[in-house]
């Protein structure tokens, strides 16, 4: 008898619904759905969930993690497997739905350098009731903005032209260049980058220092 013949080779075997529990994983679950007796169904499925627990020991008594191992133990099943769960038996339908699509955030091209959280930020300031606290976040939102602008374009940048951003931004909700008031200045937000970036390289150099010492 030539062995050889009788080679089983995967591609010929039934697709495996999880291929990260193998396929003796696979017969044990084809088992379970074969046996008559519900009684003993039951017992199989404990069993098989148990050994699937134990590849995972600090996560097996995590009741979230239980559920999802009785989830995985009826998509293996192809659902066909009638026992008593513990959990809600999530239906076959529900797991192959599509999601829905995402949203993609919304975007200003013309003003990009500040990013989406900025336009957040600013939906947020027109809901709030006029005074004081409005005010302390409208002045922030465009302190924040004018450091933005000079982190992406370039050293200085006037405060009008960061008001008439923020009032376009805002569908002219929020209009501070009227107040008259004047933001932090360019070169605080340039003197603080360059503490920073000097910080920065100070670590850098320290820590190949003390790496030369050990050696």
């Amino acid at each position: 008898m030539n062995l050889v013949e009788n080679l089983e080779y995967n591609t010929e075997r039934p697709k495996l619904f999880i291929p990260e529990y193998g396929r003796h994983f696979q017969k044990m679950v084809d088992h379970a759905v074969a046996i008559a007796d519900r009684e003993e169904r039951n017992k199989e499925a404990k069993a098989i969930i148990s050994v699937m627990g134990n590849l995972q020991p600090h996560l097996r008594d995590v009741p979230d993690f239980q559920h999802k191992l009785w989830d995985q133990l009826f998509i293996m099943a192809d659902f066909k497997l009638d026992v008593d769960s513990p959990f809600p038996i999530t239906s076959k339908e529900v797991l192959q739905q599509r999601p829905e699509p995402l949203k993609y955030p919304q975007n200003h091209p013309k003003y990009r350098f500040y990013g989406n959280n900025i336009k957040r930020m600013i939906d947020v300031a027109v809901k709030w009731e006029k005074g004081d606290m409005r005010s302390g976040l409208e002045y922030a939102i465009a302190n924040h903005m004018k450091k933005c602008y000079l982190t992406w374009n370039k050293d200085t940048v006037e405060d009008t032209a960061i008001f008439e951003h923020l009032k376009d931004m805002s569908d002219g909700q929020i209009d501070l260049a009227r107040d008259g008031e004047n933001l932090t200045e360019s070169n605080q937000f340039l003197k603080n980058r360059q503490a920073k970036s000097n910080r920065n390289g100070t670590n850098k150099k320290g820590g190949q220092r003390s790496r030369k010492k050990r050696f």
